[in-house]
């Protein structure tokens, strides 16, 4: 049996919110979704990792899940870089990190433009320097589509096996209800709307950024692809290896951008295989 904690890291008046699992004595890594996600979706991937000798902690970012919203609506990335070394600041030594999508630009970008290492290892979950931006409007619509909130938590089950097909009848209701809060009668998902303008113009704001923070990035890497990403390619991750030559590379055929959620049993191998070898 895994041991589960939750618990708040405090930043200033900021308050974010985190799982754990495992014993805290054991080697620490550190878990980052993306946008619209909550910290629940790592949840059978920190169960392998807690199985597998590490101590995994999954965070909510700011504006998601149980996290505070920023009060100035401030979700630009430099504020979630901020909120990350913070978080990482505060963890008894320097984790590995995971990070998927949004949760893997914060990653990639704090390691990259800092002087001293942050983390032991780093594993970038469908992400790279160079995104394409039909899957970033995909994502942006669907996000905006559903404003008006749900029905009922069947409503909103529906609407994300239209989204994505390839993960029907995959997620139990217990598991979207985490993603979804009840208000006045109707189920609306948990974040705040104010981040999606920010969203909207990362991967425009942050491309030559991102190439920069790669190619100086030293410590163990992994890249997982899904294959049937419409936000990275086959391109976008030989470009991604090309300025990080002693990355690791797995593709993972049967995942779409939503890699851990697709292909979890293969996802957590990989990631496990990876973090053995570091």
């Amino acid at each position: 049996m895994v041991s589960v904690g939750e618990f708040v890291f405090t930043r200033g008046s900021l308050r974010l919110s985190a799982s754990s699992f495992g014993d805290e004595n054991n080697p620490p890594v550190l878990l980052l979704h993306g946008a619209g996600q909550t910290r629940h979706s790592w949840r059978r991937a920190a169960e392998a990792l807690a199985k597998d000798g590490w101590y995994a902690v999954a965070l909510d970012a700011r504006g998601h899940g149980d996290s505070d919203w920023a009060p100035d609506s401030d979700y630009s990335i430099d504020s979630l870089i901020d909120d990350l070394r913070f978080v990482v600041s505060q963890m008894r030594r320097p984790p590995a990190l995971v990070g998927a999508s949004l949760g893997g630009i914060t990653a990639l970008l704090a390691e990259g433009e800092s002087d001293d290492s942050l983390f032991q290892a780093l594993v970038l979950v469908d992400i790279t320097p160079r995104i394409d931006r039909g899957g970033v409007e995909r994502i942006i619509a669907f996000m905006r589509a559903h404003g008006d909130g749900f029905d009922s938590i069947e409503s909103a089950a529906a609407a994300v096996e239209e989204y994505q097909p390839q993960r029907r009848n995959s997620q139990t209701l217990d598991g979207l209800r985490k993603n979804l809060r009840q208000r006045d009668g109707r189920y609306y998902w948990h974040w705040d709307p104010d981040l999606l303008d920010h969203i909207s113009e990362l991967d425009i704001e942050s491309a030559d950024r991102m190439k920069a923070a790669a190619r100086r990035l030293s410590l163990p890497t992994l890249l997982v692809h899904g294959k049937m990403s419409d936000i990275v390619s086959d391109d976008t991750a030989t470009e991604f290896l090309s300025l990080v030559p002693h990355a690791k590379y797995i593709n993972v055929k049967d995942a779409a951008h939503m890699v851990a959620g697709d292909s979890n049993d293969r996802f957590n191998c990989a990631v496990q295989k990876f973090l053995s070898e570091v």
